[in-house]
């Protein structure tokens, strides 16, 4: 046995920043070091994406994880003990062979990336180097991601008072990834001052730390966030860009007709992609999320043509998935993909989609969910993967400011040894 070898695996029902049950696990080694992790979960969730698993029953309304727990602490033990925890591929493709499904339904995804993250962080530790270190490319230099911030909800984020899900500040003026966050607070307070100028409450908060304002239509929340970026002393387009999270999936219908319920409205997927135009036209809009649903495939390939010169995201479509990536590759469908670790329940993957979607020269942004922990792991991946993006939610709530406190203390201890991706990561305005 060697240092960096498994010995044993504790796991406990945990917490998330939403109140809901989440697996917390922690990986011991051989030579004495321990990785813990706590795993999110999300709210706006695809159809594709790799399957949690919940106990059903009264506790916690049937969202319990006990039994995920136990996989953790019975079969996937058995299965990883004795494992090098610095072999990441090796591990990963262990409990997917055990698990035995496609998305990992059987011993839950919330087990095995539990398992797949903590493993990470022992084996860094074992190392004695940093995380964004140990999962880095063998002589690549570290890269800190341009930030997307959230600034204002809707969906199934804030109770659905609009129907887009997030309209979020992207710094990409700023020359540093501090300048960067601390424009976007300035942003985000210069936000809530001109709801207050409109007499809107500012008290409502969303799931990811932005303000959650009743607002009369979709639109309205674009002309808020340049109202603040003004009132933040920024320049809209110059300083700041605007991302905006659509979410299409949350309110297609089944007939492929998508509703505008906040507005009394429903659009067909050429309308969705010409509303969207005209806010391209007449805002700073430099990314676009989830433009149109999950399965819209053809009504994604309109949206990628229309739409050139955004970057396109796609999240719900690609969930993280290799797969449905190479098929929007093939198809021309998008530009970015939206990378979320516990879309498919393995590190191993997530990094996958990261190099495939690289060598297609399409770009990555790095996501945490809506329902978080306190764990900052997500920000070393960022920087390891050099993703180039990361997306994490505002800049208040603990399990948020955890990730962007510690790529703050990543550029503090490198200096000039790191660099800053800036706008360059959006590389369809490139």
């Amino acid at each position: 046995m060697s240092d960096t070898t498994i010995t044993g695996l504790l796991a406990w029902e945990a917490l998330d920043s939403r109140g809901k049950p989440t697996v917390g696990c922690e990986v011991r080694l051989d030579g004495g070091a321990a990785g813990r992790a706590t795993v999110p979960s999300g709210a706006s969730t695809g159809r594709h994406e790799a399957r949690e698993l919940r106990d059903g029953g009264n506790r916690y309304g049937g969202q319990g994880v006990r039994t995920a727990v136990a996989h953790v602490t019975g079969e996937i033990a058995d299965a990883v003990r004795g494992l090098d925890a610095t072999d990441q591929a090796g591990l990963d493709r262990t409990m997917r062979d055990l698990d035995g499904t496609r998305d990992l339904g059987r011993l839950g995804a919330n087990a095995v990336l539990a398992v797949s993250v903590a493993a990470a962080i022992a084996g860094a530790t074992a190392r004695g180097v940093p995380l964004h270190r140990a999962v880095a490319d063998d002589g690549a230099t570290p890269l800190l991601p341009l930030p997307m911030v959230n600034i204002i909800s809707g969906g199934a984020h804030s109770g659905r008072s609009i129907d887009v899900q997030d309209f979020l500040a992207v710094p990409v003026g700023a020359g540093s990834f501090t300048e960067a966050i601390e424009w976007a607070a300035r942003v985000r307070a210069g936000a809530a001052e001109e709801l207050v100028h409109r007499g809107l409450p500012v008290a409502l908060v969303a799931d990811e730390g932005g303000l959650g304002p009743l607002l009369p239509t979709n639109r309205s929340a674009l002309d808020v966030l340049v109202a603040g970026t003004e009132r933040a002393g920024l320049r809209p387009g110059e300083d700041v860009g605007i991302a905006v999270d659509v979410a299409a999936t949350q309110f297609v219908r089944d007939d492929g007709r998508y509703v505008l319920a906040a507005e009394g409205r429903d659009l067909s997927a050429a309308e969705l992609v010409e509303e969207l135009a005209d806010w391209c036209a007449a805002y700073p809009v430099v990314s676009l999320e989830d433009a149109l649903a999950e399965d819209d495939w053809d009504g994604w390939r309109t949206g990628s043509q229309r739409l050139a010169g955004r970057q396109l995201l796609g999240d719900d479509l690609f969930v993280t998935d290799p797969g449905r990536l190479q098929r929007g590759i093939d198809e021309g469908v998008a530009n970015a993909v939206l990378v979320k670790p516990n879309q498919i329940g393995t590190l191993d993957t997530a990094r996958s989609v990261v190099r495939r979607a690289h060598g297609a020269g399409y770009a990555t942004v790095l996501s945490a969910r809506s329902g978080e922990t306190e764990d900052d792991w997500l920000a070393d991946l960022a920087v390891g993967w050099r993703t180039g993006q990361i997306k994490v939610g505002s800049t208040m709530r603990s399990e948020r400011t955890a990730k962007w406190n510690r790529l703050l203390r990543i550029e503090a201890e490198l200096g000039d040894r790191i660099a800053y991706a800036g706008r360059s990561a959006l590389r369809a305005l490139s």
